[in-house]
């Protein structure tokens, strides 16, 4: 039988599915079903840096202190009461205790202020690991590529500061330089990246002249930008990658895999097809290494990836007249 193992940011799973955060990684009772249909790891529902912060921002006030005076940290320790940030670490503590697959929290975060002291709450409450969800829009002119880069490497020593447990990095694909930014922050002390995060996408209802919400599930069709960067990246960072959206079926986790992802993390297909479509897709992983005689995830992993390709630019082309030039479709 196949081994379907993999190693992830230091932590070994089952097999390379992962449970992405989300609504439905936010109760025990949904992390148990997830669980039990086979998932290799979950990352529960993000609690969000302002949940953090504003809970700090009252603790403070109260106390009349200043937001950025440190000696204060202790003080937050055991003054915090806030709901959202206990009912998380419980979160934590209940879905350890309910699954016996790695449990990773996730703080979605847009600067590296004090809340990262959080971050030891989250070890101490038993999370296998920790992801931080991180976009920083560049949307502030005054601000420069480099500005909104240095960031995250802020939010990253605070964090791998505090706490012993795997620190992960889920990104986006909006950097001026992606493949020289991916292996640089990979050369951090994270253990894992993720590629890509998907956002919020806005659009407009014309009629009533408001913000609404674009498409909120992913579709096959979005896994191609995560199997592109997953394979021109693969070879060249020095931590764990994980393939995010569009990964919908077994097909792919194989195609991820593949291209040199060491696990994936899926969301919309749970979503859409229930928990159950976990078992289908390991299925489908061990029938395609049965059908190559691969006994384990290495004997595939970054197949097809950059490096062991002869023509390296398939990966890298952004037009369409190499393949289709000849076609009446376009």
């Amino acid at each position: 039988m196949a081994d379907l193992s993999t190693i992830y940011a230091g932590l070994k799973l089952k097999n390379p599915i992962i449970a992405g955060s989300s609504g439905l990684t936010g109760t025990v009772e949904s992390i148990k079903k997830i669980a039990e249909n086979g998932a290799g790891a979950i990352v529960l529902k993000s609690i969000f840096e302002e949940e953090i912060t504003n809970e700090y921002e009252k603790v403070l006030e109260s106390a009349g202190a200043s937001y950025y005076e440190m000696e204060y940290l202790d003080y937050f320790d055991y003054k915090i009461k806030s709901d959202n940030i206990n009912k998380y670490l419980k979160l934590i503590t209940e879905a350890k205790a309910a699954v016996s697959i790695p449990v990773i929290a996730s703080i979605n975060c847009v600067s590296s202020h004090e809340w990262t002291y959080f971050a030891k709450k989250i070890e101490e409450a038993g999370a296998d690991a920790i992801e931080l969800n991180i976009f920083i829009t560049a949307s502030d002119i005054t601000k420069t590529s480099d500005d909104i880069e240095n960031m995250y490497f802020e939010i990253i020593d605070k964090i791998t500061q505090k706490v012993s447990i795997p620190v992960t990095l889920k990104l986006s694909s909006h950097f001026t330089d992606l493949t020289n930014f991916i292996k640089i922050i990979s050369e951090t002390k994270i253990k894992g990246l993720v590629l890509f995060n998907k956002f919020f996408s806005p659009d407009i209802d014309i009629e009533k002249r408001k913000i609404v919400s674009g498409p909120v599930f992913s579709s096959p069709e979005d896994i191609s930008k995560s199997l592109r960067w997953v394979a021109i990246s693969s070879n060249n960072v020095s931590c764990s990658l994980a393939a995010s959206t569009g990964i919908h079926d077994g097909e792919g986790v194989i195609k991820q895999i593949l291209a040199g992802a060491d696990a994936v993390q899926i969301v919309s297909t749970i979503y859409k097809n229930g928990a159950e479509i976990i078992p289908e897709m390991i299925k489908d992983l061990e029938e395609f290494m049965k059908r190559y005689n691969y006994s384990k995830i290495s004997d595939f992993k970054g197949e097809m990836s950059n490096k062991n390709l002869k023509e390296v630019h398939l990966y890298e082309r952004m037009q369409f007249m190499r393949y289709f030039s000849d076609k009446d479709i376009l």
